[in-house]
Order: C-alpha cells, then sequence, then structure tokens
C-alpha cells in the first residue's frame, strides 16, 4: 500500500476548501482515507493553511509522498511559520 498526503475537496460549487489527508494512492480524490492531517482554504484572503505538524511528519518518516500541492502547502507553512528576521 503507497501512502500518499493529498488534498480532498469539500465545500460548494465555486467555494472550494480542501482537508489534507493520508491516503491509499489508489483511493478515489474525495474517497476513503487513512487521517486527516490539515486544511486548506484557497478562498480566503490570505489564504487558510493550517497542519498538523507532528501527524504529517509520522506520516513522511512512514514514507507517505506528499503530493505536489501539499508539498508546496508544506513549504509555505513552514515558511509562515518562521519568525521574520530584523531589519538592520
Amino acid at each position: 500500500m503507497a501512502v500518499v498526503l493529498r488534498l480532498s475537496r469539500a465545500g460548494t460549487h465555486k467555494a472550494p476548501f480542501y482537508h489534507v489527508v493520508a491516503t491509499d494512492s489508489r483511493n478515489a480524490r474525495d474517497g476513503k482515507y487513512i487521517e486527516d492531517v490539515g486544511i486548506y482554504d484557497p478562498t480566503l484572503r490570505p489564504e487558510r493553511i493550517e497542519l498538523k505538524a507532528e501527524r504529517i511528519e509520522h506520516w513522511l518518516k512512514a514514507g507517505a509522498k506528499p503530493s505536489q500541492t501539499v508539498a508546496m502547502l508544506l513549504k509555505r507553512a513552514a515558511k509562515a511559520a518562521q519568525p521574520a528576521a530584523p531589519k538592520a
């Protein structure tokens, strides 16, 4: 079983809302999943990204592969979590 971290769509027509889930790669996009590890709401400004860092780290250590979009969200979340360097 190949586990992947990917988005599962929720919400209404023209108002998408996504769950970041750990799932078997053979499952459908909105099908069953193993664990919900975060949310992503692109309709808000700024975008809302909430991830369960310890669970994502667990799945990555267990060999899960993030999709391209989830990898991008992980980078954005890591960048936002870093404190800004003071300007001299």
